[in-house]
């Protein structure tokens, strides 16, 4: 039986330190960046940060860790992992034009908790960080709950996040003078206004004071999940006329690129955005968070709860939906995608361009993370088109739109097997106990020699065997024609 360490589980044990000990205690290397290169789908690039280490420099590293429960196989975590990092003369630039504007990457803070002074967004540019849609600007007074945040855990990361966070605390004057010495001061930088008025007077004054302070485009906020005021938020992005007309008029107001957010609190989201489209947006970004519920009562205020807004790894799937709602729609071609929701790696990251989005927005990630995670992103994308040959960004934006169909339009004549590596399988068990109670009891178990079987002829190769696996021992077969059979 083949006993190897399970690479993403280890990894996803590490904390994450700040000045972390383990680095602090090896001499000719940096573990807790090799690690992080892991933990955020780098694998193949851990070791540029571990040449030269001795098993002394290691061992040290496994000693100084300060896990609360035991420290990382550092050592076996290395071993398990191969050096075969593309040469970084070979990386290719992440260049990307978005609305006539150049980027030096497709990577943006989305406007959030992560952007709200300057010295944040100064920080974030200098580490790597492509632009900002910046908190949103209202002339409304904001007056935040607290606590305002919860989160679903899944070990120690965020499954999901929630948030009770309404727009920018600052005076809208400061946040201005925040935007314009951001773009004085980094020019080569995307600076995007995010703003929210109440009727087309404030919209149209908001966006021309953005203008005015330099920005390089401005960002419709008709999706906020949690404002206090009527006719404001995911209110107006539920409202197609609405989204139309206050897009009409900062349109007429600017000459900037103007960028209406969505709200995902909608059936259908191609209505709304259809109607900024047709009223001449530039693009569109999608999606602000999700109306959602927690019950922690560590996040009661004063003892009451609220519905406010979800993010995190849990709604990417939900964002992508709408994403490629849009993006297939030949009504908004021309139009351009800024993807946002459940953005944590570079492989995230690619899923959007492949759907279509020409950047991304990330806020969880970097509220858990920091905003070192640029740091894989960048390495992490940059690696995916050397190995693949790709020059540029833009080859990569909507390559996967072609493969998508409606369900009635899908192959239903063949079928897929699942198929079990012997060698990997640990005996668990878990497949025969989720295909008896979930599925179509297609699996038997030896319990003897602790070795499942798949019944070929029960199994409708559904694979959720292979999802439940543990330690990927289960995989797919080719494709084979159904057999025939008659319903009665």
């Amino acid at each position: 039986m083949k006993r190897t360490i399970h690479i993403k589980e280890e990894a996803a044990r590490c904390l994450l330190c700040e000045d972390a000990s383990c680095t602090k205690a090896c001499k000719h290397g940096d573990p807790a960046r090799a690690i992080r290169a892991i933990r955020f789908g780098n694998k193949k690039n851990a070791w540029r940060w571990m040449e030269g280490c001795s098993e002394a420099d290691i061992e040290q590293a496994e000693n100084a860790c300060i896990h609360y429960d035991r420290p990382l196989r550092i050592r076996e975590l290395l071993d398990a992992v191969k050096n075969d990092a593309v040469a970084t003369d070979k990386l290719p630039s992440l260049g990307i034009d978005f609305c006539g504007i150049q980027c030096e990457n497709p990577f943006f803070l989305a406007s959030s908790a992560v952007c709200t002074n300057y010295d944040m967004v100064a920080r974030a540019f200098e580490m790597g960080w492509a632009g900002v849609f910046y908190k949103t600007i209202c002339k409304q007074e904001i007056n935040e709950v607290s606590p305002r945040f919860d989160a679903v855990k899944e070990g120690t990361s965020f499954a999901g996040f929630r948030n009770m966070e309404q727009l920018s605390e600052n005076p809208y004057e400061v946040d201005f003078d925040i935007l314009r010495r951001l773009k004085k001061n980094y020019p080569t930088k995307v600076v995007v206004a995010s703003i929210m008025g109440q009727q087309e007077d404030e919209w149209m004054e908001l966006a021309k004071m953005a203008e005015d302070a330099g920005c390089d485009a401005v960002e419709l906020n008709f999706s906020c999940p949690q404002m206090r005021l009527v006719g404001m938020g995911s209110d107006v992005g539920q409202d197609t006329e609405l989204v139309a007309a206050y897009t009409a008029y900062v349109k007429r107001s600017v000459k900037i690129p103007v960028i209406p957010k969505m709200t995902p609190n909608i059936t259908h989201m191609k209505n709304p955005a259809l109607g900024a489209c047709f009223a001449g947006a530039d693009a569109i970004s999608a999606i602000n968070t999700v109306k959602s519920i927690t019950l922690s009562p560590k996040s009661q205020v004063s003892g009451k709860w609220t519905v406010s807004g979800y993010s995190g790894k849990a709604v990417k799937p939900i964002s992508l939906h709408f994403i490629i709602e849009m993006a297939k729609n030949p009504l908004m071609a021309g139009v351009h995608l800024s993807g946002i929701g459940g953005i944590e790696t570079w492989r995230d990251a690619l899923d959007y361009i492949q759907l279509g989005c020409r950047n991304v927005q990330i806020c969880t990630a970097v509220m858990e993370y920091g905003y070192r995670i640029i740091d894989d992103l960048v390495l992490g994308l940059q690696t995916y088109m050397a190995e693949h040959g790709i020059k540029q960004v833009s080859d990569l934006v909507g390559k996967y739109l072609p493969m998508f169909e409606q369900p009635s339009d899908l192959d239903r004549d063949t079928m897929v097997y699942p198929c079990i590596d012997r060698e990997m399988c640990i005996g668990c068990g878990r497949c025969y106990l989720s295909c008896r109670d979930g599925g179509h009891q297609a699996m038997t178990f030896d319990f003897a020699t602790r070795k499942p079987n798949i019944d070929g002829q029960k199994c409708v190769g559904c694979h959720l065997c292979r999802l439940v696996c543990p330690t990927g021992a289960i995989g797919i077969s080719k494709r084979f024609e159904k057999h025939k059979t008659s319903k009665k």
